[in-house]
């Protein structure tokens, strides 16, 4: 899962960002109004943990350009204030959750995870799909009721796939959802190719199907069987 910290405090971002690092997350920074709005364009997150006071604009007007570009993105805003009207106004905007400063970072986790388990299964704990169980609080994928030996990477990859059921997705869209904007630094994106063939390999030893289907010069796509 791919997160964005807005925090102008390099301190309070660099904490946050170790936190969730440690949780398995992978985590980008931005701590300024004009840098986030670039990544946010530009790159795709399943949550933004945004600081409404930027130094170069308004944490509000943030989360408006996040609502129109990207309205699946999960966002909790953090403030500093306990003005019930300023958090009102940021719920009312579309954020999902709001955490005021100091806060704890195993809240701060916890929430997050909540609202991505309701954002990817309606907030159920499990998706069964085909012959694949992916248990996301656990982290584990079975495939028929075996137990899947996935490096990380590969967990996240298929859970994106999972959450993209039937739509094509590059090469280079894999790549920068699971390297993050470090990946327009690579000459190629052969290494996509390397992680797909492991992910359906391992589906295949435990008896799934290809649901992992190439599309000639274009990507990736996952479907069922029919």
């Amino acid at each position: 899962m791919k997160l964005l910290i807005v925090e102008d405090n390099k301190q309070l971002a660099f904490d946050i960002a170790e936190y969730l690092k440690e949780q398995k997350f992978l985590v980008e920074q931005a701590g300024a109004y004009t840098a986030a709005e670039d990544k946010i364009v530009m790159y795709q997150y399943d949550m933004v943990v945004l600081d409404l006071g930027l130094p170069d604009g308004s944490g509000m007007d943030l989360l408006k350009i996040i609502k129109k570009h990207r309205p699946e993105m999960g966002v909790i805003i953090l403030t500093a204030t306990h003005t019930l009207e300023y958090k009102l106004e940021g719920l009312g905007l579309g954020a999902d959750d709001y955490l005021t400063k100091p806060f704890h970072m195993a809240e701060l986790n916890a929430r997050i995870r909540t609202i991505l388990r309701r954002k990817i299964s309606a907030g159920i704990d499990f998706i069964k799909t085909g012959k694949l169980e992916i248990d996301l609080n656990a982290a584990t994928v079975k495939c028929n009721g075996q137990l899947l030996s996935l490096t990380r990477k590969e967990y996240d990859m298929l859970l994106f796939f999972v959450q993209n059921k039937n739509r094509l997705l590059t090469k280079e869209s894999i790549a920068e959802y699971l390297w993050g904007d470090h990946a327009d630094q690579a000459d190629n994106f052969d290494f996509v190719y390397n992680h797909i063939k492991n992910l359906r390999r391992k589906i295949h030893d435990a008896g799934g199907d290809n649901y992992l289907k190439s599309m000639y010069g274009m990507g990736y796509k996952f479907e069922m069987e029919e």
